[in-house]
């Protein structure tokens, strides 16, 4: 939950490098400065800061000109690292005054994220060290040679560590802005962000949907219908079966098919599909936890508790303590 008041801003440094992804410089502004309270206040501020406020030049050729120093850092509530330039992030020396900046920010306590290639800026840092991290899939073993002591996980879009969060390439990097505003205010302000950009609230699976590979056979049909269907039918009995004869094909291609196109196999899918729906009702409604727990298809409160647990890191019942408070 965010730590500032109800009527304060959560107050966000964006840190441009030279050699910065436009685009990664860009989300935090878009995303956060869509988040608002259903009277449209504003929630968060966000600067995008360099540097001794220098111009930055960026990836598609052109320079971006902040308005803001690294003195931003210092009362920032998040400090987040865009991406830069992917082939020369695993070689490149980043300015000794960014590194310190966030290194400061990170230890008074300041939540600090990175998007796509930004993971290297934070491991140069040394705050990824024993931590798990993803990065793009492209330079995941650039990174994994420069950095061998961060935990890497290329196949997920985004990790929230807590104090530090990093997200995969480019786009994955407004699933990470819209998951911290949830955390911050709740799902029905990042679910308006969402509408608000023209953005899925949350998407399923992980990098390696996006992962290069041949394209499969055109006879081969997709398995979104299907998993669109699955969502809607989430309080009834969902098996491999089900979804392959809904799918109109055998369980066995439906398996290849689902983890060629979502990157994960299909039971931690429809886990992650019910966690989600719960902590949606958890947040939205006064619903008793049993009657959440079947309709979000765990059955029982105890399987419900379980899964909430392993994915979540608490109970339901303290979860919806935080969240329906703010």
């Amino acid at each position: 939950m965010c730590k500032n008041s109800a009527m304060s801003l959560h107050r966000i440094a964006v840190v441009a490098l030279d050699d910065a992804v436009p685009f990664d410089v860009g989300i935090p502004g878009q995303v956060f400065s869509a988040a608002r309270r259903e009277d449209d206040r504003r929630l968060y501020s966000v600067h995008v800061c360099s540097p001794g406020a220098a111009p930055i030049d960026t990836t598609a050729g052109y320079a971006i000109a902040p308005k803001f120093g690294l003195e931003e850092t210092e009362t920032a509530d998040t400090v987040l690292i865009p991406g830069v330039r992917g082939a020369t992030a695993g070689t490149r020396a980043y300015p000794a005054e960014a590194l310190d900046a966030i290194r400061a920010a990170a230890a008074r306590g300041a939540r600090v994220a990175s998007i796509c290639t930004g993971a290297f800026v934070l491991a140069a840092a040394g705050l990824l060290d024993g931590r798990r991290a993803t990065t793009h899939w492209l330079w995941a073993e650039n990174f994994r040679a420069r950095y061998p002591d961060v935990e890497l996980d290329p196949d997920v879009l985004f990790i929230d560590e807590g104090a530090i969060a990093t997200s995969a390439g480019v786009a994955a990097g407004i699933d990470l802005c819209l998951h911290l505003v949830r955390r911050d205010f709740g799902s029905e302000v990042a679910n308006r962000a969402a509408r608000r950009c023209v953005a899925p609230p949350w998407r399923d699976g992980g990098q390696a949907q996006f992962v290069e590979r041949p394209i499969p056979p055109q006879s081969d049909a997709s398995t979104g219908p299907t998993r669109a269907w699955a969502l809607e039918h989430l309080d009834e009995p969902l098996d491999l079966d089900a979804l392959a004869a809904h799918a109109g094909m055998s369980v066995r291609t439906f398996t290849r098919r689902f983890r060629q196109e979502t990157g994960q196999s299909f039971g931690p899918w429809l886990t992650a599909l019910r966690v989600d729906r719960a902590r949606q009702l958890l947040e939205e409604t006064d619903l008793p936890v049993d009657r959440i727990a079947h309709r979000s298809g765990f059955g029982t409160t105890a399987s419900l508790r379980q899964h909430f647990a392993t994915s979540v890191g608490t109970s339901p019942n303290a979860y919806r303590r935080t969240f329906r408070a703010g």
